[in-house]
């Protein structure tokens, strides 16, 4: 059992036992009224046309210059009359992003963008490039936010400084995309895969994420294919469970971090409303169902999760199932105590999960100078955190792992790595089942700690 006096820790909820905000932010400024253009259906558009006596074609020419990126305003829309531009512009904003700040890295290959919403708030993007190598050919990856800030408080992210602000509608998810169209057309590039690994939790705005995916994902919209989108969730089974009945072809990722359910706790607090063993039980039913291989991320730290048996404990959970796994050395981040684990040892772990059969990938972390990991820019943008409230976050992260760890270390738990079989890993000297493809499966993908469609 852990300790209930945790539970009493004045910087987290004692409700979820999530991390509360570090940063006390002003209030939101008003927001505009009109709707964005991006988050309306197709037919909301031939209706808007059909009420002002306009031919269907002019939903056409609209939408052309909406998904294209050839236009960054209604007044570039040159094939429609001038009236009904500011007819457009009177009921729609064109882009639902009011600014934008980047940065760039390793050698231009990386963009980070903080966009600025109408009410003040901000959420981030990155671009990353990846050139042609060998048989493979060149990619652009966009990593998008689904929220203003998160709820899920994970310990070792920087979008857990700020808490949750507030969901994004459907027309500001869809115009991260629009705007990284727009940018890239210029350079002669297009994008070729999205995944919803930016701020927030998608699937606790699970409406807008999926309206969101239709638009990116349809042919007579942005036009992107359903398997190039990946939508990431910390574990929101219910979430989970209406993407299994759409039956649609995206990537499932599941932010896993630990295979023991007492150290998920800690690290993805949302583990005590929606257990480790349930989550994956409805993931596995979304891979049986689709055919789709779920990812399964690990953010590799230091000491905590590193060890040879949660990689014993992961494998045992996730062997024999249609799943792929990545590996992500942690970004450091202020608040917390804990550093990235070194290489060496992601190392290890992988051959572990190589050895049960498990596709098995390391990440290298890019973008590390210019805060390109979840909520980075957007706290460094929000303000430094009293020194005082950050060396009491540490304070409880390190009192919460300690207790998870000694938990799981303790005599008589079953917990692995201690000749038990807990948590469903082999017991010490156990056979794991052998895979010559996973086993031979050495490729390390660059990433800002994001992980692309498996």
């Amino acid at each position: 059992m852990p300790d209930p006096s945790l539970a009493l820790d004045p910087i987290t909820s004692p409700v979820t036992g999530a991390a509360l905000p570090l940063l006390d932010l002003p209030a939101s400024a008003p927001r505009d009224a009109r709707p964005g253009i991006s988050g309306a259906s197709p037919q909301e558009l031939l209706s808007w046309f059909a009420d002002r006596g306009e031919p269907a074609f002019r939903a056409r020419q609209l939408a052309d210059h909406i998904w294209s990126g050839r236009a960054g305003a209604f007044d570039d829309i040159h094939t429609l009359p001038g009236g009904l531009r500011e007819a457009l512009a009177a009921d729609y904003r064109f882009d639902t992003l009011v600014g934008t700040d980047r940065r760039k890295a390793d050698g231009g290959l990386t963009d980070k963008a903080l966009h600025r919403l109408d009410d003040g708030r901000v959420v981030e993007s990155v671009l990353m490039r990846y050139p042609a190598r060998g048989s493979r050919r060149e990619r652009t990856t966009l990593c998008i936010s689904s929220q203003a800030g998160c709820a899920v408080g994970c310990p070792f992210c920087a979008t857990g400084e700020l808490g949750l602000w507030r969901d994004l509608l459907p027309s500001e998810i869809i115009d991260q995309a629009r705007y990284w169209r727009r940018e890239l057309l210029a350079e002669g590039r297009r994008l070729t895969n999205i995944v919803f690994m930016g701020m927030g939790e998608p699937l606790l705005n699970a409406d807008a994420v999926l309206a969101a995916c239709a638009a990116l994902s349809d042919g007579n919209r942005f036009g992107l294919g359903q398997r190039h989108i990946a939508v990431s969730t910390s574990g929101v089974i219910p979430g989970i469970e209406r993407l299994t009945a759409l039956q649609r072809q995206y990537t499932l990722a599941v932010s896993l971090h630990a295979a023991r359910p007492e150290l998920r706790d800690v690290l993805v607090p949302l583990n005590r409303r929606y257990p480790l063993h349930d989550v994956v039980r409805a993931a596995t039913e979304y891979a049986e169902v689709t055919g789709r291989r779920v990812t399964y991320e690990m953010v590799m730290i230091d000491g905590i999760n590193d060890t040879a048996a949660d990689a014993r404990a992961a494998a045992a959970l996730l062997r024999e199932r249609l799943a792929h796994v990545n590996l992500i050395p942690m970004n450091p981040v202020a608040h917390t105590p804990w550093q990235p684990s070194p290489p060496e040892r992601v190392e290890a772990f992988a051959v572990i999960l190589r050895a049960a059969g498990l596709d098995t990938t390391v990440r290298r972390n890019r973008g590390l100078d210019i805060g390109a990991a979840c909520g980075q820019l957007a706290a460094e943008h929000a303000g430094q955190p009293a020194p005082d409230a950050v060396q009491r976050r540490r304070e409880a992260i390190e009192r919460r792992s300690a207790a998870a760890l000694g938990s799981a270390a303790a005599p008589g738990n079953g917990a692995p790595g201690n000749g038990a079989p807990g948590n469903g890993a082999p017991a010490s000297g156990a056979r794991a089942p052998s895979s010559d493809r996973a086993r031979a499966r050495t490729t390390r993908m660059e990433s800002g700690n994001v992980g692309e469609p498996a």
